[in-house]
């Protein structure tokens, strides 16, 4: 997949796709219905799959003060992108010049004449351009002089409402996994780069890698089972564990913080880039009188994520 940053002076190879507009926040599957239409009106028109979304997220822009929201950082919705088949990634960067940028300015100078747009799929709902005027009426209005098509997506629906980032967020702040996933079509994952921490877990006998949330919104504290991807390094692969999600109650610092265990590990991941998938809410966090009570409860947490990653399944 190219991932391509900005549309003005596009060589003619990074231009004319068929694409899906949107923030992708999450790749959850009302986004996979989109990319499944891209893909579908592509192949009839011999176009690769696109993807134009924005870099910081518009709502970081205009809510620079807000606590972080995040499903997925630039890096993790491009690797699940290509996963699903997209073959160009548009990240346009959200500064003040698009946050003031009309709409209708927006379909004529960043899809048509930067961009290249052959086809266009948008969501119903989606707004776009100097106080989200632009629609997908507008887009559809103004395609056919501008030398592209427009498909306008319904929104998709569970039995429970449509799928949302939103609704993936809720699930999340109140330990849902199994709900999250049941609208992402996969596990929820934190993603970072392996940093230092301050090592207790190895002298109680169970080493962690740490991670900063950064961007990411920070699910219900807790302990998770959990699966992780290690991306480079030497110790490239998957793996299991338990993760713990909170401030640390017991010795501290006390702030956000995420640690996972990984069971039958050795090695160093310092500076590694990891994934880790919450497969399943063990239980709160919680504050023990010793070390010694600490790690009988990690015991227990361990034995239990295990067990409930051996029949871990995606809900349809």
């Amino acid at each position: 997949m190219q991932v391509i940053h900005g549309f003005d002076g596009l060589d003619p190879g990074q231009r004319g796709a068929s694409a899906a507009l949107g923030n992708f926040d999450g790749v959850h599957r009302g986004h996979q219905a989109l990319l499944l239409d891209a893909a579908r009106a592509g192949r009839q028109i011999g176009a690769p799959t696109g993807v134009i979304t924005f870099e910081p997220h518009p709502r970081r822009f205009f809510q620079p003060d807000a606590p972080p929201f995040r499903l997925t950082l630039a890096a993790e919705k491009a690797r699940i992108l290509a996963g699903l088949g997209v073959e160009r990634l548009y990240q346009i960067a959200f500064d003040a010049a698009l946050a003031t940028m009309p709409a209708e300015a927006f379909i004529e100078r960043v899809l048509a004449r930067g961009l290249g747009i052959r086809h266009l799929v948008i969501g119903r709902d989606f707004r776009f351009g100097k106080g989200r005027k632009g629609d997908a009426l507008l887009l559809r209005n103004m395609s056919a002089g501008l030398g592209f098509t427009v498909s306008i997506h319904r929104i998709l629906e569970t039995d429970e409402g449509e799928y949302s980032s939103t609704a993936v967020r809720i699930h999340l702040e109140e330990g849902r996994c199994a709900a999250a996933a049941a609208h992402l079509g996969r596990w929820h994952t934190v993603t970072g780069e392996v940093l230092k921490g301050e090592q207790r877990g190895r002298a109680l006998g169970y080493p962690t890698a740490n991670l900063a949330f950064g961007e990411q919104m920070i699910p219900c504290y807790g302990i998770y089972a959990a699966r992780v991807t290690v991306h480079d390094g030497p110790h490239a692969g998957r793996y299991d564990g338990v993760a713990s999600i909170g401030e640390r109650p017991t010795f501290g610092p006390h702030a956000p913080n995420f640690e996972v265990h990984l069971f039958d590990f050795s090695g160093d991941l310092y500076g590694a880039e990891i994934s880790a998938e919450l497969i399943s809410y063990l239980r709160g966090e919680a504050r023990f009188d010793s070390a010694a009570a600490l790690v009988s409860q990690m015991d227990r947490d361990s034995a239990q994520a295990r067990a409930r990653l051996a029949d871990a399944r995606i809900p349809d």
